[in-house]
Protein backbone atom coordinates (compact mmCIF):
# COMPACT_ATOMS: atom_id res chain seq x y z
CA UNK A 1 0.00 0.00 0.00
CA UNK A 2 1.28 3.50 -1.21
CA UNK A 3 1.59 5.33 2.40
CA UNK A 4 1.75 9.19 2.75
CA UNK A 5 1.14 9.94 5.93
CA UNK A 6 2.42 13.40 7.06
CA UNK A 7 2.37 14.42 3.59
CA UNK A 8 0.39 17.70 2.27
CA UNK A 9 -0.98 17.55 -1.02
CA UNK A 10 -2.97 20.19 -3.36
CA UNK A 11 -5.49 18.78 -6.11
CA UNK A 12 -7.11 21.92 -8.01
CA UNK A 13 -10.07 21.00 -10.22
CA UNK A 14 -11.68 17.90 -7.72
CA UNK A 15 -15.44 18.39 -7.61
CA UNK A 16 -15.22 15.41 -10.08
CA UNK A 17 -13.32 13.51 -12.54
CA UNK A 18 -9.81 13.18 -12.76
CA UNK A 19 -9.29 15.38 -9.85
CA UNK A 20 -11.66 13.67 -7.26
CA UNK A 21 -9.97 10.29 -8.62
CA UNK A 22 -6.30 11.69 -7.56
CA UNK A 23 -7.83 13.70 -4.40
CA UNK A 24 -9.56 9.45 -3.50
CA UNK A 25 -6.03 8.05 -4.35
CA UNK A 26 -3.96 10.28 -2.20
CA UNK A 27 -6.77 9.70 0.62
CA UNK A 28 -6.04 6.07 -0.01
CA UNK A 29 -2.67 6.74 0.53
CA UNK A 30 -3.30 8.56 4.03
CA UNK A 31 -1.97 12.26 3.03
CA UNK A 32 -3.40 15.42 3.79
CA UNK A 33 -5.27 16.40 0.81
CA UNK A 34 -6.39 20.09 -0.06
CA UNK A 35 -8.88 19.90 -3.03
CA UNK A 36 -10.05 23.03 -4.83
CA UNK A 37 -13.17 23.97 -7.18
CA UNK A 38 -15.98 25.63 -8.18
CA UNK A 39 -18.82 23.95 -6.57
CA UNK A 40 -18.58 23.42 -2.56
CA UNK A 41 -22.31 22.08 -1.56
CA UNK A 42 -24.14 22.14 -4.88
CA UNK A 43 -23.34 21.81 -8.37
CA UNK A 44 -22.34 24.97 -10.24
CA UNK A 45 -25.15 26.75 -11.64
CA UNK A 46 -23.82 26.43 -15.38
CA UNK A 47 -22.71 23.05 -15.46
CA UNK A 48 -25.01 20.47 -16.16
CA UNK A 49 -22.32 17.74 -14.92
CA UNK A 50 -22.80 17.33 -10.97
CA UNK A 51 -20.17 16.63 -8.67
CA UNK A 52 -19.24 18.89 -5.32
CA UNK A 53 -16.19 19.66 -3.33
CA UNK A 54 -18.05 18.33 -0.20
CA UNK A 55 -18.71 15.10 -2.15
CA UNK A 56 -15.00 14.66 -3.02
CA UNK A 57 -14.07 15.18 0.68
CA UNK A 58 -16.61 12.81 2.34
CA UNK A 59 -14.88 9.97 -0.32
CA UNK A 60 -11.12 11.42 0.58
CA UNK A 61 -12.12 10.67 4.24
CA UNK A 62 -13.66 7.35 3.66
CA UNK A 63 -10.49 5.94 1.77
CA UNK A 64 -8.45 7.13 4.81
CA UNK A 65 -7.29 10.80 4.17
CA UNK A 66 -7.89 14.06 5.66
CA UNK A 67 -9.22 16.44 3.37
CA UNK A 68 -10.16 20.23 3.58
CA UNK A 69 -12.21 21.35 1.07
CA UNK A 70 -11.79 25.39 -0.51
CA UNK A 71 -14.00 27.12 -2.85
CA UNK A 72 -11.92 28.48 -5.46
CA UNK A 73 -12.64 30.26 -8.99
CA UNK A 74 -8.95 29.77 -10.69
CA UNK A 75 -9.77 32.45 -12.81
CA UNK A 76 -9.04 34.63 -9.82
CA UNK A 77 -5.20 34.85 -9.33
CA UNK A 78 -6.16 37.05 -5.47
CA UNK A 79 -8.09 33.65 -4.67
CA UNK A 80 -5.10 31.54 -5.54
CA UNK A 81 -3.00 33.44 -3.49
CA UNK A 82 -5.18 33.33 -0.62
CA UNK A 83 -5.82 29.79 -0.83
CA UNK A 84 -1.83 28.65 -0.68
CA UNK A 85 -1.49 31.71 2.46
CA UNK A 86 -4.20 29.68 3.94
CA UNK A 87 -2.73 25.92 3.80
CA UNK A 88 0.73 27.57 4.08
CA UNK A 89 -0.42 29.18 7.76
CA UNK A 90 -2.51 25.79 8.72
CA UNK A 91 0.64 23.48 7.77
CA UNK A 92 3.31 25.53 9.18
CA UNK A 93 4.59 26.14 5.58
CA UNK A 94 4.12 22.68 4.26
CA UNK A 95 3.03 21.69 0.90
CA UNK A 96 4.49 18.72 -0.76
CA UNK A 97 2.74 17.69 -3.43
CA UNK A 98 0.68 20.03 -6.37
CA UNK A 99 -1.44 18.52 -8.77
CA UNK A 100 -2.33 21.17 -11.74
CA UNK A 101 -5.53 19.39 -12.60
CA UNK A 102 -8.53 22.19 -13.26
CA UNK A 103 -9.55 22.94 -16.35
CA UNK A 104 -12.81 24.30 -17.57
CA UNK A 105 -12.95 24.01 -21.44
CA UNK A 106 -14.39 20.44 -21.84
CA UNK A 107 -17.97 22.09 -22.33
CA UNK A 108 -16.80 24.57 -24.55
CA UNK A 109 -14.72 22.22 -26.90
CA UNK A 110 -17.62 19.86 -27.04
CA UNK A 111 -19.71 22.95 -27.98
CA UNK A 112 -17.08 23.58 -30.98
CA UNK A 113 -16.08 19.77 -31.64
CA UNK A 114 -15.38 18.79 -35.16
CA UNK A 115 -15.32 22.25 -36.06
CA UNK A 116 -12.52 24.21 -37.57
CA UNK A 117 -11.51 27.04 -35.00
CA UNK A 118 -11.78 30.00 -37.44
CA UNK A 119 -15.55 29.26 -36.55
CA UNK A 120 -15.53 29.69 -33.22
CA UNK A 121 -15.44 32.76 -31.19
CA UNK A 122 -11.99 33.74 -30.39
CA UNK A 123 -13.08 33.57 -26.80
CA UNK A 124 -12.59 29.40 -27.31
CA UNK A 125 -8.72 29.90 -26.55
CA UNK A 126 -9.63 31.76 -23.34
CA UNK A 127 -12.48 28.98 -22.49
CA UNK A 128 -10.16 26.52 -22.91
CA UNK A 129 -6.64 27.24 -22.05
CA UNK A 130 -7.30 30.49 -19.13
CA UNK A 131 -8.29 27.43 -16.51
CA UNK A 132 -6.14 24.72 -17.44
CA UNK A 133 -2.51 25.94 -19.00
CA UNK A 134 -2.45 30.03 -17.18
CA UNK A 135 -3.73 28.22 -14.04
CA UNK A 136 -2.16 25.84 -14.06
CA UNK A 137 1.48 28.31 -13.74
CA UNK A 138 -0.17 30.39 -11.59
CA UNK A 139 -0.32 27.59 -8.61
CA UNK A 140 2.87 26.49 -9.49
CA UNK A 141 4.47 29.98 -8.92
CA UNK A 142 3.00 29.77 -5.67
CA UNK A 143 3.67 26.05 -4.48
CA UNK A 144 6.97 26.21 -5.59
CA UNK A 145 7.64 29.60 -2.96
CA UNK A 146 6.50 27.31 -0.40
CA UNK A 147 8.61 23.94 -1.61
CA UNK A 148 11.67 25.86 -2.18
CA UNK A 149 12.23 26.65 1.59
CA UNK A 150 11.41 23.18 2.71
CA UNK A 151 14.16 21.66 0.04
CA UNK A 152 11.69 19.45 -2.24
CA UNK A 153 8.41 19.01 -3.92
CA UNK A 154 6.67 17.40 -6.55
CA UNK A 155 4.08 19.56 -8.99
CA UNK A 156 2.15 17.13 -10.84
CA UNK A 157 0.77 18.47 -14.52
CA UNK A 158 -1.81 16.65 -15.60
CA UNK A 159 -1.86 16.86 -19.70
CA UNK A 160 -2.51 14.74 -22.79
CA UNK A 161 -1.30 13.20 -25.91
CA UNK A 162 -3.43 15.94 -27.80
CA UNK A 163 -0.03 18.03 -27.15
CA UNK A 164 1.93 15.42 -29.49
CA UNK A 165 -0.85 14.78 -32.45
CA UNK A 166 -4.54 16.28 -33.35
CA UNK A 167 -6.85 15.67 -30.87
CA UNK A 168 -10.18 17.97 -29.92
CA UNK A 169 -8.62 21.41 -31.86
CA UNK A 170 -6.10 23.92 -32.33
CA UNK A 171 -7.14 25.61 -29.17
CA UNK A 172 -7.29 22.56 -27.25
CA UNK A 173 -3.49 20.79 -28.92
CA UNK A 174 -1.36 24.08 -27.97
CA UNK A 175 -2.97 24.25 -24.39
CA UNK A 176 -1.46 20.56 -24.07
CA UNK A 177 1.37 21.28 -25.59
CA UNK A 178 2.27 24.04 -23.97
CA UNK A 179 1.41 22.60 -20.34
CA UNK A 180 4.27 19.49 -21.32
CA UNK A 181 6.46 22.22 -21.71
CA UNK A 182 5.67 24.45 -18.58
CA UNK A 183 6.32 20.83 -17.41
CA UNK A 184 9.83 20.51 -18.51
CA UNK A 185 10.99 23.97 -18.04
CA UNK A 186 9.81 24.06 -14.79
CA UNK A 187 11.73 21.17 -14.23
CA UNK A 188 15.08 22.93 -15.04
CA UNK A 189 14.20 26.27 -12.93
CA UNK A 190 13.12 24.20 -10.04
CA UNK A 191 15.63 21.12 -10.07
CA UNK A 192 18.17 23.09 -7.78
CA UNK A 193 15.67 23.21 -5.08
CA UNK A 194 15.15 19.84 -5.21
CA UNK A 195 11.55 20.09 -6.45
CA UNK A 196 9.93 17.85 -9.24
CA UNK A 197 7.70 18.76 -12.26
CA UNK A 198 6.40 15.73 -14.03
CA UNK A 199 3.80 15.80 -17.08
CA UNK A 200 1.02 13.34 -16.84
CA UNK A 201 -0.24 11.99 -19.77
CA UNK A 202 -3.75 9.51 -19.31
CA UNK A 203 -5.06 7.35 -21.52
CA UNK A 204 -9.11 7.32 -22.31
CA UNK A 205 -10.64 8.89 -19.06
CA UNK A 206 -14.09 6.99 -17.77
CA UNK A 207 -14.67 10.60 -16.44
CA UNK A 208 -18.60 11.75 -15.48
CA UNK A 209 -18.54 13.53 -18.41
CA UNK A 210 -17.49 10.40 -21.31
CA UNK A 211 -20.28 8.08 -19.35
CA UNK A 212 -22.60 10.98 -19.76
CA UNK A 213 -21.70 11.03 -24.15
CA UNK A 214 -22.45 7.54 -23.44
CA UNK A 215 -25.88 8.12 -23.16
CA UNK A 216 -26.37 10.77 -26.00
CA UNK A 217 -27.11 8.68 -29.10
CA UNK A 218 -25.42 12.08 -31.12
CA UNK A 219 -22.33 11.87 -29.65
CA UNK A 220 -21.98 7.73 -31.12
CA UNK A 221 -19.16 9.23 -33.13
CA UNK A 222 -17.15 10.81 -30.36
CA UNK A 223 -16.98 7.26 -28.20
CA UNK A 224 -16.62 5.05 -31.51
CA UNK A 225 -13.49 7.03 -32.35
CA UNK A 226 -11.45 5.85 -28.32
CA UNK A 227 -12.39 2.29 -29.22
CA UNK A 228 -12.58 -0.64 -26.44
CA UNK A 229 -14.07 0.96 -23.00
CA UNK A 230 -11.71 -1.91 -21.34
CA UNK A 231 -8.84 -0.04 -22.35
CA UNK A 232 -10.01 2.99 -20.47
CA UNK A 233 -8.90 4.09 -17.21
CA UNK A 234 -10.59 5.36 -14.00
CA UNK A 235 -9.79 8.98 -12.71
CA UNK A 236 -8.54 6.44 -9.58
CA UNK A 237 -6.09 4.66 -11.15
CA UNK A 238 -4.64 8.18 -12.16
CA UNK A 239 -4.67 9.20 -8.46
CA UNK A 240 -2.73 5.02 -7.78
CA UNK A 241 -0.15 6.44 -10.33
CA UNK A 242 0.38 9.30 -9.22
CA UNK A 243 0.60 8.57 -5.00
CA UNK A 244 3.16 5.66 -6.32
CA UNK A 245 5.31 8.37 -8.24
CA UNK A 246 5.11 10.68 -5.50
CA UNK A 247 6.82 8.11 -2.73
CA UNK A 248 9.73 7.21 -4.75
CA UNK A 249 12.90 8.40 -3.20
CA UNK A 250 14.21 8.92 -7.08
CA UNK A 251 12.05 10.40 -8.08
CA UNK A 252 14.18 13.37 -9.47
CA UNK A 253 15.06 11.49 -12.11
CA UNK A 254 11.77 11.41 -13.77
CA UNK A 255 11.86 15.76 -13.34
CA UNK A 256 10.74 17.62 -16.63
CA UNK A 257 9.81 14.30 -18.31
CA UNK A 258 6.45 12.90 -19.62
CA UNK A 259 5.14 9.78 -17.61
CA UNK A 260 2.10 7.78 -19.29
CA UNK A 261 -0.16 6.46 -16.67
CA UNK A 262 -0.39 3.00 -17.87
CA UNK A 263 3.20 2.19 -18.41
CA UNK A 264 4.11 3.64 -14.61
CA UNK A 265 1.20 1.77 -13.72
CA UNK A 266 2.76 -1.28 -15.29
CA UNK A 267 6.29 -0.74 -14.03
CA UNK A 268 5.10 -0.38 -10.51
CA UNK A 269 2.37 -3.11 -10.98
CA UNK A 270 -0.69 -0.88 -10.16
CA UNK A 271 -3.98 -2.23 -11.14
CA UNK A 272 -7.53 0.15 -11.74
CA UNK A 273 -10.31 0.05 -9.24
CA UNK A 274 -12.22 -2.30 -11.10
CA UNK A 275 -9.05 -5.02 -11.53
CA UNK A 276 -8.36 -3.55 -14.98
CA UNK A 277 -4.73 -2.94 -16.19
CA UNK A 278 -5.02 -0.25 -19.15
CA UNK A 279 -2.42 -0.63 -21.51
CA UNK A 280 -0.39 2.29 -22.78
CA UNK A 281 -1.77 5.08 -25.33
CA UNK A 282 1.16 4.24 -27.64
CA UNK A 283 0.85 0.69 -27.72
CA UNK A 284 0.03 -0.46 -31.59
CA UNK A 285 -3.34 -1.94 -29.65
CA UNK A 286 -4.54 1.11 -28.26
CA UNK A 287 -3.32 3.56 -31.75
CA UNK A 288 -4.44 0.88 -34.90
CA UNK A 289 -7.67 0.59 -33.80
CA UNK A 290 -8.73 4.42 -33.27
CA UNK A 291 -6.54 5.49 -36.33
CA UNK A 292 -7.76 3.07 -38.66
CA UNK A 293 -11.90 2.04 -37.80
CA UNK A 294 -11.79 -0.98 -39.61
CA UNK A 295 -9.18 -2.99 -37.40
CA UNK A 296 -11.57 -1.95 -33.87
CA UNK A 297 -12.76 -5.22 -34.38
CA UNK A 298 -9.55 -7.00 -34.11
CA UNK A 299 -8.04 -4.55 -31.31
CA UNK A 300 -7.40 -8.38 -29.18
CA UNK A 301 -4.95 -9.71 -32.14
CA UNK A 302 -3.08 -6.34 -32.42
CA UNK A 303 0.73 -6.92 -30.01
CA UNK A 304 0.56 -4.64 -27.56
CA UNK A 305 3.73 -3.44 -28.04
CA UNK A 306 4.84 0.44 -27.94
CA UNK A 307 5.93 2.39 -30.85
CA UNK A 308 8.55 5.26 -30.89
CA UNK A 309 8.46 8.58 -29.77
CA UNK A 310 8.77 9.90 -33.57
CA UNK A 311 5.60 7.88 -34.65
CA UNK A 312 3.53 9.77 -31.86
CA UNK A 313 5.26 13.37 -33.06
CA UNK A 314 4.64 12.47 -36.70
CA UNK A 315 0.88 12.19 -35.65
CA UNK A 316 -0.03 9.76 -37.71
CA UNK A 317 -0.72 7.02 -35.49
CA UNK A 318 -1.90 9.15 -32.95
CA UNK A 319 -4.67 11.01 -34.97
CA UNK A 320 -8.00 9.76 -34.75
CA UNK A 321 -10.01 9.02 -37.89
CA UNK A 322 -13.20 10.91 -36.97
Amino acid sequence: MTNLKNKVALVTGATRGIGKGIAIALGEASATVYITGRSLKKPYINDSISGTLEETQVAVEKAGGKCIAIQVDHTDDEQVRLLFERIKNEQQGQLDILINNAFSGAGALKDAYSQPFWKSEPHLWDSVNNVGLRSHYISSVFAARMMAPRGGGIIFTISSWGGMSYLFGATYGAGKAAKDRLAADMAVELKPDNIASISIWPGIVSTERIINLTHQSDNSNILDTFGDTKNWETPFFIGRVIATLATKANIMDQTGKVCIVAEVAKKYNIIDENGNCPISIRSLRFLLPITVPALRKYAWLIPNIKVPWFLLLWGKLASPQI
